[in-house]
């Protein structure tokens, strides 16, 4: 008897819609976590579950941030933002995605950003001609 597939929760099959959307972005497991690229190159958001130890008991997305940006968000808006583990350190912001009701149109534009400085100068280069 095959054990059932564990269901997908929704925000990451938002959070999977948004990040796929961006220009040459692609998903992979890394960590044991969905994990979304720039070509096949740097990071730009992670998924935390709450079903690990890395969402520590809710879903979550880490994303790269501008510099002192982190600090910011998390001062502004701490029931929204975090300082996540592992990647906090390097100015990454964690968002969570229960809770608190998720702006997703605001979450897209924070997923913007955090691609924009993992994607290579040749990428954007070729995009700004577009």
């Amino acid at each position: 008897m095959r054990s059932p597939k564990a269901a997908v929760p929704r925000s990451l099959t938002r959070l999977r819609r948004l990040c796929l959307a961006l220009p040459e972005a692609r998903e992979k497991v890394s960590h044991g976590a969905p994990t979304f690229l720039v070509e096949q190159g740097k990071v730009f958001a992670m998924f935390a579950s709450k079903a690990n130890h890395h969402g520590a008991g809710r879903d979550a997305v880490w994303l790269n941030a501008a510099p002192g940006n982190q600090a910011m968000m998390i001062e502004a808006a701490p029931e929204q933002y975090f300082r996540p583990p592992y990647v906090g350190p390097s100015g990454w912001v964690g968002v969570w995605l229960d809770g608190v009701a998720v702006d997703w149109d605001e979450l897209a534009e924070l997923l913007r950003d955090s691609w924009r400085l993992a994607a290579p100068k040749k990428l954007l280069a070729r995009l700004a001609k577009d």
